[in-house]
Parts: structure tokens; sequence; C-alpha cells
């Protein structure tokens, strides 16, 4: 029983609002020391899975090369390439962008993009200065937050419904083994079929908001 204390060091720090690293740490320790391991297996315990799942720390070398490339001006390049296209709106950019997202997460080359190497640095910038070209003026705050926002969405709505096309992802072998523990006999290969309408369908959907979002803007810019 007391080795559940961790729930409860996770559940009070987060309350605190805490730094949630130090607070996964302290629980690990609280787990362990409840567990009856002394401080010295805890630390080995540490080590050992970090080592074994140190891949996912791949994702901290893409910190520096973004920050980088904000410094040497992706941002500003970003703007000018989209404004420097006539026909180009926020709702089209953020859509294409949407296409290009679910043919890479179908592709099983989910990693390409993402909020921190894709939507902060370009997509959310470029969304602003072709909003700005197209309605002639600034965005005001709120305006420049739902684009910004905008172009979050389309990064997680793509991925999310178009990621269980590509066989060979963690998430087909989870439906599977879920529903094969519910009686429903169902193959990978069956699983990524069946998503391709589902990519499909969020296509349709939220292509309609993105160009809704560009009739709601200019309405905006035209209103007294």
């Amino acid at each position: 029983m007391l080795s559940l204390i961790g729930i409860a060091i996770v559940a009070a720090g987060f309350a605190l609002r805490l730094n949630p690293l130090l607070v996964a740490v302290a629980a690990a320790f609280g787990t362990g020391l409840a567990a009856g391991m002394d401080v010295l297996a805890i630390v080995a315990a540490f080590g050992r899975l970090f080592n074994s799942n140190r891949y996912i720390c791949l994702v901290y070398l893409f910190l520096p090369l973004i920050g980088l490339l904000e410094r040497l001006g992706i941002q500003v390049q970003a703007q000018r390439l989209i404004g420097s296209l006539k026909a180009a709106t926020v709702g089209r950019t953020y859509l294409v962008f949407f296409v290009m997202r679910q043919a890479l997460a179908a592709l099983g080359a989910k990693d390409l993009s993402g909020h921190a190497q894709m939507v902060r640095p370009v997509l959310a910038p470029m969304g602003v200065a072709v909003a700005e070209e197209t309605l002639g003026r600034s965005l005001d705050g709120a305006e420049r937050t739902e684009v910004r926002a905008h172009a979050a969405a389309a990064e997680n709505i793509a991925l999310f419904f178009s990621e269980d096309i590509f066989v060979a992802i963690g998430s087909v072998i989870l439906i599977k083994g879920y529903l094969s523990a519910n009686g429903i006999e169902v193959s990978p290969l069956d699983v990524s079929v069946w998503a391709i309408p589902t990519a499909i369908v969020a296509v349709v959907v939220h292509g309609t908001r993105l160009l809704l979002l560009d009739r709601r803007l200019r309405r905006k810019a035209v209103a007294p």
C-alpha cells in the first residue's frame, strides 16, 4: 500500500504547480523507499532505465537547433515566403500543411513535424503573416491567438487521425490488443486500412473549419 505513495506525491506536486521533473523524481524516490529499496538501488534503477530508453532524450537535441534557426531569422523568412504567395490565405496554408502532415504520418514519418520543431518556429508565424497580408492590417491580440491556435490544431488533428494508417506503430498494436481482449479478432493491417476513411473525414471536417477561419477573419475585417 505504501508503494502507492508516488501517486500522492505526483498529485500534490501538480496541485502545487511544482517543477514536473522534480515531482516525478520525488515520486520515484518515494515509491522506491516505500517498497524497501535503498537509495543506491533507486539511483541504479534510474540509470538502467535511462540507458534503455535514452532515445527519448533525442528530442532535446532539437532544442538548440530550433533556437539557432530562430536566431538566424527563420520566422522572418517564413513570413516573407508566404507573404509573396498572393493566392495564399491562412486557412489554405494550414490546409496544405494538414494534408502533408497526414501523408507523412501515414508513411510512418510522424516525427518529422511537431509543435517544437514546426508549429512554433515556422507554421504559426506563416499563418500570422499570411493573415495580415490578406487583411491588409495587423492582427489584434485575439485574432493572433486564434490563428496560432489553429496552427497547433492542424498539427494535432492531422497526426491523430492519420498515424494509425501506418501499420507498424504502437497505437495499432494497442487497438488490436484491446479488441482481442474483448473477443474481436482483427489483424494490424485491418486496423491500418480502416484508419483511412477516418483520415479522409478528418480532412473534410477540419478543412472546412480552416476555410471558415478565412471567412470569419474577413467578416471581422469589414465589420464597423
